[in-house]
């Protein structure tokens, strides 16, 4: 199977709210159908789709009875200014970080439907990231494609 692209979709009762939440975290453009809405970035990349369900009902995770369905990581390199741009945006914070300052941390959030997202700091660049697999794939560069041992 090849896969064309990976699209992660919210259900949400107000389509509006939701969009236009994901579209300012993600930095992206909302392009609207009937009961259906994408969230596309300036590079054309489709970020989140989100689907019209009347009777959604948020998860009440991490406190609650109702369990967890799925949510994102968005790792940031200034905390503060993200909870700043999550709040203004509509999202509800769950769980605060014990400390903002700490060198690596999580902050547990709601977006206008309910869904719950981190926003996480501290994780390993993209570059360690990717370095870290060329490793563990027996590569000598990242990018060069996997080798067997």
């Amino acid at each position: 199977m090849q896969m064309v692209r990976q699209v992660i979709v919210f259900d949400a009762a107000d389509l509006h709210a939701e969009s236009a939440f994901w579209a300012g975290m993600l930095g992206g453009h909302v392009f609207e159908d009937d009961d259906w809405h994408s969230v596309i970035d300036a590079a054309g990349e489709w970020r989140i789709g989100v689907q019209l369900a009347p009777n959604h009902v948020p998860p009440d995770w991490p406190h609650g009875t109702t369990l967890q369905q799925v949510h994102l990581d968005l790792h940031v390199n200034d905390p503060r200014a993200a909870h700043e741009e999550a709040i203004a945006l509509g999202a509800r914070l769950l769980r605060p970080a014990p400390d903002l300052d700490a060198a690596e941390g999580h902050q547990v959030y709601a977006d206008p439907a309910g869904h719950p997202f981190c926003i996480g700091w501290g994780q390993p660049s993209r570059e360690t990231l990717a370095a870290y697999v060329a490793d563990r794939l027996g590569q000598t560069e990242p990018g060069q494609g996997t080798q067997c041992r």
